[in-house]
């Protein structure tokens, strides 16, 4: 019996263009039909007969792709407690000009193919043929190959370690930096944030204290732990989001696919090795234990989100608001300040209880309070308010002025900013908009900040994923920068050895990351329609800007 044709492929199959030499056409075009009958080929291409699982075949082939890729250019600690910095195969891998182009290449193609497998996934979710079950089989599958892979991406979670070996030694990492420690630049550390204090909360530094002491300071043991605390937040965020995204109506197979599955979350919580898949994980679990009417459980694992990275305290005043279950505007408008009032002496005193334990525990109590707000003296590219603040200050270092000083300052005015935005937020906005306006004040503190990296944007998904389904130009903008910053990093966070020309292996994989990422957005048949709407609108606008 002939298999039907699937009704998720509205448009017409890609037509290769027409040759001016008919016989030459005709040939090809009895090529192409006789290789289209071939299953495997109709199989590795995502056709329109082809499947979910093969979707996440293709996604896995990717994460195998991205593992290979970290063995030749991802971080690797050259410190004597080492594993792999003795490891003679390896370093000859390492060490080879044409292996090391070989796995940037391999880094970068990989990056993509997951970026496509991702938007294919995606086209079956909103056309109905898929749901929750396989995008929880997307983000557990492409996860696994990464357990295996070297740090990439980042190198911060060596800068964990180091943490947790300032406090083995008995020092506070709000107040000493990891540039005091003997060799800590072998260990894998970033100089960029050795004279800095710590960003992380007192949970975290003593989940590290806790690694070093248990690993010995083998920085590959090291990985390892806080790979697995990483998994642990990617988990709780599958758990929780498309739970929250039930509860305000949203599709929770969209709202997972569009955050969680996402290669941009993937392959900087997992295979980057990034806590901030903790914090979100538990940002989350806190509004769903509290639309769920657990009120102390909700704040309390807000209060770990914050014991995990302290940003998160701008999250209480919402959280507190998520608690008076208004459904519209007009019971929005009826809550008065006195019910705010109440639940936001609850929220703060089950939070300040629960920081307090935990700073305890930890010997650290509040110091995270002055290193939040004494942060930020190093600028970052991406962020605006940086370049602004060290703009400033050189101006003022031509009347006479030190420029950090200067700059220190533009960058507090700003963080004090934020925080005066989120409690505007919390009490103008209405309270059944509670999770949106959190994400509102993230993004304020994330923008207003003087350091921003890309993956900043994963805490915002979320928020604003699970609150409403976005189609349309937000939609597409959003494709379209999840797959440009994955190449971005792809291609800015690069290890080599000294003997190789690093620019040389950041623009050979930069050239097949970007012919891959234009098939993908502008030529394949399957992805394209994806952007093609999103290309005529700006064309229109670029028109109409050209009008007299």
């Amino acid at each position: 019996m002939p298999r039907p044709p699937a009704a998720t492929e509205p448009s017409q199959p890609f037509q290769p263009p027409q040759l001016p030499f008919p016989q030459l056409t005709g040939g090809l075009e009895a090529l192409r039909r006789r290789l289209s009958r071939l299953p495997i080929l109709r199989h590795l291409t995502g056709g329109p007969e082809a499947d979910v699982h093969v979707v996440l075949a293709q996604g896995l082939l990717a994460s195998f792709m991205i593992l290979i890729g970290s063995w030749g250019v991802g971080w690797l600690a050259t410190s004597q407690e080492s594993i792999f910095a003795r490891a003679a195969t390896l370093n000859m891998l390492r060490a080879e000009t044409w292996v090391v182009l070989t796995c940037s290449l391999l880094l970068a193609l990989g990056s993509m193919l997951l970026c496509r497998a991702w938007l294919r996934l995606g086209q079956r979710i909103m056309a109905g043929q898929a749901g929750m079950v396989a995008v929880r089989r997307a983000v557990l599958s492409w996860s696994a190959p990464m357990l295996a892979s070297f740090p990439i991406y980042s190198r911060d979670v060596y800068s964990y370690l180091a943490q947790g070996r300032l406090m083995q030694q008995g020092m506070n990492p709000y107040e000493n930096w990891v540039s005091q420690l003997p060799g800590w630049y072998a260990e894998g550390a970033d100089s960029l944030w050795a004279e800095s204090p710590s960003p992380y909360g007192p949970l975290f530094l003593l989940f590290a204290r806790g690694t070093y002491f248990i690993t010995g300071g083998v920085p590959e043991f090291g990985v390892l732990f806080f790979r697995v605390l990483a998994v642990a937040g990617v988990l709780a965020c599958l758990y929780a989001l498309p739970r929250l995204a039930r509860v305000h109506g949203t599709d929770p197979g969209w709202a997972a696919w569009v955050c969680i599955a996402n290669p941009f979350f993937l392959v900087t919580m997992v295979a980057g090795v990034h806590n901030d898949a903790v914090m979100v994980g538990g940002l989350l679990l806190g509004f769903l234990c509290v639309a769920r009417g657990q009120r102390v459980l909700g704040v309390v694992w807000v209060s770990v989100a914050i014991a995990v990275k302290p940003i998160v305290v701008l999250a209480l005043p919402f959280v507190g608001l998520a608690m008076l279950r208004a459904r519209n505007d007009r019971e929005s408008a009826a809550v008065t300040l006195r019910q705010k009032m109440g639940v936001w002496i609850l929220t703060g005193s089950v939070a300040f209880v629960t920081l307090t334990l935990v700073g305890a525990v930890s010997g650290l109590w509040f110091g995270w309070i002055t290193a939040m707000a004494t942060a930020g003296s190093a600028a970052f590219p991406y962020a605006p308010i940086g370049l602004l603040g060290l703009l400033i200050g050189w101006i003022a270092s031509l009347f006479g002025a030190d420029t950090m000083t200067v700059a220190s300052g533009v960058f507090a005015f700003f963080r004090y900013l934020a925080v005066a935005l989120a409690f505007w937020w919390a009490f103008r906005r209405p309270a059944h908009q509670a999770l949106f306006s959190c994400g509102l004040a993230l993004t304020a503190a994330v923008v207003l900040a003087p350091v921003i990296q890309p993956w900043y944007l994963l805490w915002l998904a979320p928020l604003f994923a699970a609150y409403h389904q976005y189609g349309g130009h937000i939609a597409r903008i959003w494709y379209a920068v999840s797959m440009v910053l994955v190449l971005l990093v792809v291609i800015e966070q690069v290890s080599v050895a000294q003997w190789i020309d690093q620019l040389f292996v950041q623009l050979v994989a930069a050239l097949g990351g970007v012919v891959y990422l234009a098939y993908i957005m502008l030529v394949d048949p399957k992805t394209a329609r994806l952007f093609t709407p999103l290309s005529k609108a700006i064309v229109r606008r670029r028109a109409v800007g050209r009008k007299p």
